[in-house]
């Protein structure tokens, strides 16, 4: 847990230093993408906690939900329909839900420890 921590420091201390900037109409498949990587990170978290993780679930859910919330995105655009709301409830549910898992085991283990 503490070397996650730490990587996802490392890992937005880069990000605001780097100059890279991309255009603006690409701001929706972006910013789906990022919220489909944040739900990976904490079922990651959650898994580490419940002691499953796999690192190859991990990887794959990773780049793959990555990838699908990108692609809704992008053929909802394509086709006037907003598909990106599925994504944004999806995924947006999943992260909300695995955070509150994360709060009950940490609150559990911290009651246990008492």
């Amino acid at each position: 847990m503490f070397f996650a921590l730490i990587g996802i420091l490392i890992g937005a201390i880069i990000g605001f230093m780097l100059p890279y900037t991309y255009n603006t109409s690409y701001s929706l498949y972006i910013s789906v993408a990022i919220l489909a990587c944040l739900d990976s990170v904490f079922g990651g978290i959650r898994s580490n906690l419940e002691k499953n993780f796999n690192i190859n679930i991990f990887i794959s859910g990773f780049f793959g939900n990555a990838a699908l919330a990108a692609f809704l995105a992008y053929l909802g655009d394509r086709l006037g329909v907003p598909l990106y709301y599925a994504a944004i409830f999806t995924f947006g549910g999943r992260l909300f839900e695995n955070f509150a898992q994360i709060r009950r085991i940490l609150l559990f283990k911290r009651k246990e420890s008492n």
